[in-house]
């Protein structure tokens, strides 16, 4: 325990709120440091600064500040891309951390593909392009690339401008995309890796590497990888997993990164497993924070601070347990980096998101009500009324998150699934964008997306044909109306937010008992092309 030492945390969102609780409970005042004064977890910090958490000169002034105080003991962040920031003032200062070198080459995606290039760690094979590569790009033809590939920036996170390219059409738009969402204007084109998708959580100590939770990643709605939620602990099956961890931990040292923590992307593929990435701080999207120390008991972030301001990470040593080495065909042979431990998990827990068509908020319903439901630990919005929405392209467009917890995969997903499925999103009439949405135009380079609320016919000319010529007459219960097409399908067919069509019926004769008449061609389309909103949407501008 220490009395008037104080911790450099970067960053103060709500991917950072447990690191500034972690701090207290470990009795360290918490300098929280962010270039949004307004965010969300300020008021919890003992000292806040204003500062830009690229501006590394910047965070090394105020860090020098502290030491020759003598009160800094440790720099630290969590779920934010400043890893290389925390490394760069702590390597500066002598404070345990990842090298910087190291810290930089997992920041940066592209010097990420060379390491692992370098030393034989299965990657996707890729190329560095830049701004200069718009010009020539425009020059390729489909025969020069072997489609599907990936592109993202070399320095984001979160899935901002990243998208599967599946082809000619959409590679200009998806590489200027990329590029437009990097600080540094630079983006990596690689092989499309097919496969399962998994989050690993780890730490790294004194030569050892210690698995911190490994989940389950549930991504949708190509051509862009939405996250619609995590589960741990993962179901794949055990020697998969020590494969994974395996390579994981090849990766690690690939990358240099020696103390401190490092979470993955990982995938398993036809050819075994294959990094997406591997960072320098704990996950953000609620697993390193809430979903594994649910799971596991473990407050993963109080863990990794102890190592970031020189204190042994005691409930972590005592509550390992050993992992055997057990690496893919792939990469048998190369030496064994770290002695491997993992930190079991002994409940279930699961993270869903919820998300909206394109418009603009009016009203949200039922978040009193998925408080009570049996599970739910957490529920985190992200919107409200008057807030702009729109269908996700990456992972910071979702519009909240319900965290739920049991001693099986079927409770808890049960319990994170009703509550994403009680909210209710209510948008305001007559906008342009909710009209093109329910039209279903997309663009010629995003084919297919945003996908319908829900699928049933081969195409959507076969789906807006449904209830043609029909009509639901003014203050009638719309589930007596459903057309004999959908009657089989009302408690099977489940639309992005997990609201079975009956449900949907159900919520919008609550929500809406005194509609006009409704044409039924226009309002089942809707139905199917945008679940609830959808029907919401179609009697409000009847209304209004």
């Amino acid at each position: 325990m220490f009395d008037t030492k104080k911790i450099l945390i970067l960053g103060a969102g709500l991917m950072q709120k447990p690191a500034i609780l972690a701090a207290k409970h470990i009795g360290l005042k918490s300098v929280v440091v962010d270039a949004n004064k307004n965010a969300v977890a300020v008021p919890l910090a003992d000292e806040f600064y204003p500062i830009d958490l690229k501006d590394r000169e910047a965070l090394l002034e105020l860090a020098q500040k502290l030491t020759k105080k003598g009160e800094l003991k440790g720099v630290f962040t969590a779920g934010t891309d400043f890893s290389a920031s925390v490394s760069f003032v702590a390597e500066k200062l002598g404070l345990p951390a990842h090298s910087f070198e190291a810290a930089l080459n997992a920041s940066d995606k592209a010097r990420m593909r060379s390491c692992f290039e370098k030393e034989g760690v299965p990657s996707p094979k890729f190329k560095e392009i830049d701004e200069n590569f718009l010009d020539d790009a425009n020059g390729l033809s489909a025969s020069d690339i072997d489609f599907p590939k990936v592109v993202k920036p070399c320095d984001n996170m979160g899935g901002r401008g990243c998208r599967l390219v599946r082809n000619q059409e959409e590679f200009h738009p998806a590489v200027s995309a990329a590029i437009n969402n990097s600080r540094t204007h630079r983006a990596i084109f690689e092989d499309y890796m097919e496969g399962a998708e998994f989050s690993i959580d780890s730490v790294v100590y004194n030569g050892t590497l210690t698995i911190t939770g490994f989940a389950d990643r549930h991504i949708f709605y190509p051509p862009y990888f939405i996250e619609m939620g995590h589960s741990l602990p993962s179901s794949v099956d055990s020697k998969i997993k020590n494969e994974l961890i395996a390579t994981f931990a090849l990766g690690i040292k690939a990358l240099g990164l020696t103390c401190g923590v490092a979470k993955a992307d990982i995938k398993y593929t036809r050819k075994g497993p294959m990094i997406g990435e591997i960072a320098a701080r704990l996950s953000g999207g609620y697993m390193s924070g809430w979903t594994f120390p649910y799971s596991s008991g473990m407050n993963l972030t109080e863990e990794a601070m102890k190592i970031a301001v020189g204190q042994e990470p005691d409930y972590l040593l005592s509550n390992r347990v050993s992992l055997p080495w057990q690496p893919h065909e792939s990469v048998k042979g190369k030496a064994q980096p770290f002695e491997l431990y993992e930190i079991s998990s002994t409940l279930v827990s699961t993270e869903r998101a919820w998300l909206s068509i394109p418009g603009v908020v009016k009203e949200i319903y039922g978040l009193s009500e998925v408080k009570q439901i049996y599970g739910v630990r957490d529920l985190l919005p992200r919107v409200k009324a008057g807030d702009k929405v729109s269908f996700p392209r990456n992972n910071v467009e979702k519009c909240g998150n319900v965290i739920a917890v049991g001693i099986n995969s079927e409770q808890a997903y049960k319990s994170a699934e009703e509550a994403v499925s009680s909210i209710t999103l209510r948008l305001e009439p007559h906008n342009p964008e909710t009209e093109k949405f329910l039209r279903g135009e997309c663009g010629s380079d995003e084919k297919g997306f945003p996908p319908s609320a829900f699928t049933f016919a081969p195409n959507r000319e076969n789906s807006v044909t449904v209830g043609e010529g029909t009509k639901i007459p003014a203050g009638r219960k719309t589930i007596d109306f459903l057309p004999e097409t959908l009657i089989p399908l009302a408690d099977s067919l489940k639309d992005w937010n997990h609201c079975t069509l009956r449900k949907t019926l159900e919520k919008f004769d609550e929500l809406c008992p005194d509609h006009p008449d409704l044409d039924g061609k226009v309002f089942w389309s809707a139905i199917l092309r945008a679940g609830i909103q959808g029907a919401l949407y179609i009697a409000d501008n009847l209304i209004n």
